[in-house]
């Protein structure tokens, strides 16, 4: 649990500000400053990443299947292969394959 520079708190203590120490004051603002700067640069990557299936889109690729291939890339092969099976063997059970 974060240092407060108080006394160990109970859950329903409320922490006032006064209760932080200078420096955990400082180390809070530096925290709350990093979350905001990679929140922001996550917009900025999410922007990126439309961008780059829109242009898929443009050159005639089904995004859809892009975003599976993308997905499936990201899993074990070992991984992929057996809920591949699993998802056969449901195919099969419900006579769709």
């Amino acid at each position: 649990m974060a240092d407060f520079g108080g006394t160990d708190l109970g859950a329903d203590d409320i922490v006032a500000p006064q209760a932080l120490t200078q420096t955990t004051k400082e180390k809070l603002k530096q925290i709350v400053a990093r979350i905001e700067r990679l929140e922001e640069e996550k917009a900025q990557l999410t922007a990126d990443i439309k961008d780059v299936y829109g242009e898929a889109k443009t050159l005639g690729f089904d995004t859809k299947v892009l975003r599976k291939v993308i997905r499936l890339r990201k899993q074990d092969r070992r991984e992929r292969a057996e809920q591949e099976q699993i998802m056969d063997l449901y195919l099969a059970a419900l006579g769709e394959i």
